[in-house]
């Protein structure tokens, strides 16, 4: 489970919750232009964009969840059991494997034209990065500043998407999504009036009815039609503060609750951080499910061309400020 949101108003800004019954030892990780990245088939990145994101605890391979680059072009992974198709490497194609494909375009592309060039041919290849780390079944929103695009490997091969709603969450495949939301063309921000019929004397009895039918539960579908409807009736103003603000009261209410959703195993799924990117300033923001202290990171506060990667370990224990 995953909600991704692209989000414009007189900044952009690109977020996500990353739902999760376990930590996989997550940490921001910097990986600066001169750290030279390998990857199974595809030629070594000697030199690169700089990149900035969450990854796995792992010392020598960002394997980001999530992370934006110094063009300012940002991607997140996200959950697609049953539906994510991994192939063997292919003559004469690009073959990336599923835990290469941040880094490997955050690395080369700084705007959606680039991500569409480089991925064309591509084959997503189904090895692991280690033997306790299998391939996770994945689908991945990238975002530059001014569109968005979701990329898919199912059985068919790898598909591409332009993605109007700038939303992404998990199953089914995106062209569900899309055909869903036509349902949704009924619900609006403002005071409803009574179209049922013009011989009953109907009224709302409460503000926000406009909305009803607008879907609360916490599966996919329903997480991509929330935040969707709340991303195109946002309200906030227009510096780059207000709309962190902004971006994270609308992933709150795409969260996780821990108890509230249980997995098949048994487990309790809960929105274990929470990040705003602002792609212009390449400022990472994010929030844990303990502390909901805002931290931030800024990319280009760091050493663009150093050799080695940086790491930053979250604070993940709840941080009051007490004012007496």
């Amino acid at each position: 489970m995953c909600t991704c949101i692209a989000y414009q108003n007189g900044c952009r800004m690109f977020g996500r919750n990353l739902d999760l019954e376990y930590s996989f030892q997550e940490r921001i990780v910097f990986t600066p232009r001169r750290y030279a990245m390998h990857f199974l088939h595809e030629p070594f990145l000697e030199e690169h964009y700089a990149i900035l994101g969450m990854a796995a605890g792992i010392p020598d391979f960002p394997l980001y969840a999530d992370a934006v680059n110094e063009r300012g072009l940002a991607m997140a992974g996200l959950y697609f059991p049953e539906n994510a198709c991994y192939y063997c490497p292919e003559k004469n194609r690009k073959n990336v494997a599923s835990f290469e494909v941040i880094p490997w375009l955050l690395g080369q592309c700084g705007d959606i034209n680039e991500v569409r060039q480089l991925t064309e041919g591509i084959c997503i290849t189904n090895e692991a990065y280690a033997e306790n780390l299998p391939p996770a079944p994945l689908h991945w929103m990238v975002s530059d500043q001014n569109s968005s695009i979701v990329i898919e490997a199912v059985a068919e091969g790898v598909k591409i998407y332009e993605n109007p709603f700038e939303i992404l969450t998990n199953n089914p495949p995106f062209p569900y999504h899309r055909t869903r939301m036509q349902e949704m063309l009924g619900l609006t921000s403002q005071y409803p009036q009574n179209r049922f019929s013009e011989f009953l004397k109907l009224k709302p009895y409460g503000e926000g009815m406009g909305a009803l039918g607008l879907p609360g539960d916490a599966s996919p579908s329903s997480r991509f039609l929330r935040a969707a409807f709340l991303s195109f009736h946002s309200a906030a103003g227009r510096d780059s503060l207000t709309n962190v603000s902004q971006l994270f009261h609308i992933l709150e209410q795409t969260g996780v609750v821990r108890g509230s959703v249980c997995t098949r195993e048994g487990a309790y799924d809960l929105t274990r951080y929470s990040c705003c990117i602002d792609m212009e300033k390449k400022i990472y923001y994010f929030k844990t499910y303990e502390n909901f202290q805002v931290q931030a990171i800024r990319l280009f506060n760091e050493e663009l061309d150093a050799a080695g990667l940086q790491s930053y370990e979250i604070y993940a224990s709840p941080q009051i400020h007490f004012r007496n």
